[in-house]
């Protein structure tokens, strides 16, 4: 039973849980036994929770005297090192932080354990969540469960990791360019970026600049992205971009009463993608015609007008290093690579920066005018599969790019704030996860879960697990 309960997705172990079939001693018991088994190999979890076996034993009893329970009473849960956990530490994946321990929980952890959910570990990131690969000074570096001489991505890869590997059953990420979608397709798993403040980003650091983070789930079913979805989103209060009620949803629903209509692309703009990952997307799209759905392989001129990547790396350059500097003055020594190449970049010129911003505006535009016509887009999470550690560049169907390309096909999303998600549907040639990501209208939540769910119940490549 301890086998099957590492691979087994939140919602059928809450359902065990709840009909006394597992207790839920049992459920995180078994998967601090899979921590101790491989962690030593991805180095994903970089903290316990104390007490998260005593929290099981009063839900079993909560259980036991007819208590009412939430959805996800007694499973255990992961969480991303950068949310604020009340008596777990939180370092950031810094030295500078290290043997941080809030007093509160960040929104996002709040209302896991709302719903019954037990913190179980926090996982790796890269420093300040601020890059492609999970590494950094204090923790060490997180690797694929697929190929450990890969990376699991950035900058939720440790908790990619965990859940892929059987170590956690369901998590919290965030993302600021790719660092939900990107580490789920790596690793093989599932994440989800709801429209932008959808989910609050209270108590997770960093927070600047705020209108491009996201916070959210990932998991190993779309079922229970749906779910955490669900229990994440509305605002709290605190998070001024979090102020559309949790109901508000301008999506199709779960049963469209017309034909859904999808746009699919490979390029339009965004770079070389490498063939696999091509192939996926089009194998994708074609099994999504196949349930009635208008299927057309799309461009959308704003992407080609304004590179996404170009503009984000621009835009970043002078957001992302005041609160980088603030907390590493008198720390320099404690930086890893890719904060001190992030302080070492030239400042754009004002009319650089209000350039930028105004491509910013023009996406929005071009991607209003795309879902007039269309309900979804389909296209890759990241262009290229999972590579080796600590590359800078590689080719991509004949063309030498930057590492960072990986994350061209994601940023387009954070710089607009539409709803994301990646699941996988495919494998390359050296037998590593490939994904797709679905994209809908500003709160169309529902649009996004629905095709999805679609997907999953036709993908090839269901409950594949790796074998480390």
């Amino acid at each position: 039973m301890t086998t099957e309960l590492n691979h087994l997705d939140a919602t059928a172990i809450a359902e065990l849980i709840r009909t006394g079939q597992v207790s839920s001693a049992e459920v995180v018991q078994a998967h601090l036994d899979r921590i101790e088994a491989v962690d030593s190999k991805t180095n994903a979890i970089v903290t316990l929770a104390d007490g998260a076996l005593d929290a099981a034993r009063k839900a079993d009893q909560a259980l036991a005297s007819g208590a009412e329970v939430g959805p996800l009473h007694g499973v255990p849960f992961t969480s991303k090192d950068s949310f604020d956990t009340a008596g777990v530490a939180t370092q950031r994946g810094s030295p500078i932080f290290a043997g941080r321990v809030p007093d509160t929980d960040a929104t996002a952890v709040a209302r896991m354990k709302d719903a019954g959910a037990i913190l179980l570990a926090k996982t790796n990131l890269p420093e300040f969540s601020y890059w492609i690969e999970s590494d950094n000074l204090l923790t060490g570096r997180t690797n694929n469960p697929w190929d450990l001489d890969r990376s699991s991505g950035g900058s939720s890869g440790g908790e990619s990791a965990a859940i892929a590997a059987g170590m956690s059953p369901i998590g919290l990420g965030s993302d600021l360019s790719i660092s939900l979608r990107g580490p789920a397709a790596d690793t093989g798993i599932m994440a989800f970026k709801a429209t932008h403040g959808r989910v609050p980003m209270t108590g997770i650091w960093p927070r600047e600049p705020r209108r491009d983070w996201h916070a959210g789930p990932m998991a190993r079913s779309i079922r229970d992205l749906k779910l955490a979805y669900g229990l994440l989103a509305g605002p709290d209060g605190f998070d001024g971009y979090s102020d559309v009620p949790r109901d508000v949803d301008v999506g199709l629903g779960e049963a469209p009463d017309r034909p859904v209509r999808v746009g699919w692309l490979v390029d339009s703009g965004l770079g070389p993608v490498d063939p696999e990952v091509a192939a996926t997307v089009r194998a994708a799209a074609d099994a999504l015609s196949q349930t009635g759905a208008q299927v057309d392989e799309v461009t959308i001129p704003a992407l080609e007008r304004d590179n996404p990547l170009d503009l984000w790396t621009r835009e970043h350059r002078m957001e992302m290093k005041p609160p980088v500097r603030e907390v590493t003055a008198g720390h320099e020594d404690q930086m890893f690579l890719y904060s001190k190449t992030l302080l070492d970049l030239p400042d754009l010129t004002v009319a650089d920066y209000v350039d930028t911003d105004e491509g910013r505006e023009r996406l929005r535009d071009g991607f209003t005018d795309y879902f007039q016509r269309y309900d979804l887009l389909l296209l890759p999470v990241t262009t290229f599969p999972a590579h080796a550690h600590g590359i800078s560049e590689m080719k991509v169907d004949g063309q030498t790019v930057s590492a960072f390309h990986v994350s061209s096909t994601t940023v387009p999303f954070n710089l607009t704030g539409l709803p994301a998600l990646s699941m996988r549907f495919g494998t390359n040639g050296d037998g590593m996860p490939i994904g797709v990501q679905l994209v809908a209208n500003w709160h169309a939540e529902s649009t996004i879960l629905h095709l999805a769910a679609l997907l999953e119940s036709m993908s090839p490549v269901r409950d594949l697990h790796p074998a480390i």
